[in-house]
């Protein structure tokens, strides 16, 4: 029984062939595409709304060398919020279930915004990994946990996606499976346990967008320190 709850996580193959770059692809398909009229349809209006909002809100605190990356970042929000909630859908795939893809978006990203201090300003980049006022005897120390917490950002970005979407989807397939079982001896419990159901559902859409946000937003506070 436990195998089958972990099955959903399992990357999904036609003939050999991994699916997952479809899962991952399919996302861009379904957004509108932007027009050169002057006044486009309420969707696009909408989207645009949304992704001006969101830029400006997360490029306030960086200075105009961080705001190259706001195609960057802006992007990768939509994306994740489309992936998530898409997960949510019956008989789908979830590939922010993979730590491996989570991974793939957070090290590279990371190290690039570590190379950036590394460049631009060396001393202070060097510097947060030695708090001022800091004790002689306990310089080597600090400089080994300071050094040790820098290298586990990335593996925090990936593990924290992945580990709230699994356990959401897991809570959600096991609160289900247990609607049908109580349904033929206990329909009053069973109506209550789908009530639970449908607001768990309702947290996990707004999980899946919080942990999108948050990926993005502690990606760019990464960026402030190093630009």
């Amino acid at each position: 029984m436990m195998v089958s709850f972990f099955d959903q996580f399992a990357s999904p193959s036609y003939l050999g062939i991994p699916l997952i770059a479809i899962a991952i692809a399919l996302p861009w398909v379904l957004y509108p595409t932007s027009s050169s009229r002057w006044i486009n349809n309420r969707l696009i209006t909408i989207q645009g709304w949304f992704i001006n909002r969101f830029t400006n809100q997360l490029m306030l605190p960086l200075n105009v060398g961080g705001h190259k990356w706001a195609l960057l970042l802006a992007s990768l929000m939509i994306f994740l919020i489309t992936i998530n909630m898409l997960g949510l859908l019956p008989y789908t795939f979830t590939p922010t279930t993979q730590l491996s893809l989570n991974m793939g978006f957070a090290v590279p990203l990371w190290l690039a915004t570590v190379i950036i201090g590394m460049r631009n300003q060396p001393t202070v980049a060097l510097g947060h990994l030695l708090p001022e006022g800091t004790p002689i005897p306990l310089i080597p120390v600090l400089i080994i946990i300071e050094t040790i917490s820098l290298f586990i950002r990335p593996l925090a970005l990936g593990v924290r996606l992945t580990a709230n979407l699994t356990a959401g989807h897991l809570l959600i397939q096991l609160i289900a499976t247990a609607v049908f079982v109580l349904l033929p001896m206990m329909p009053t419990v069973a109506i209550l346990t789908a009530a639970v159901l449908f607001l768990l559902t309702l947290l996990e859409v707004a999980v899946a967008m919080i942990q999108a946000y948050v990926f993005v937003l502690l990606l760019s506070l990464y960026l402030q320190e190093n630009v």
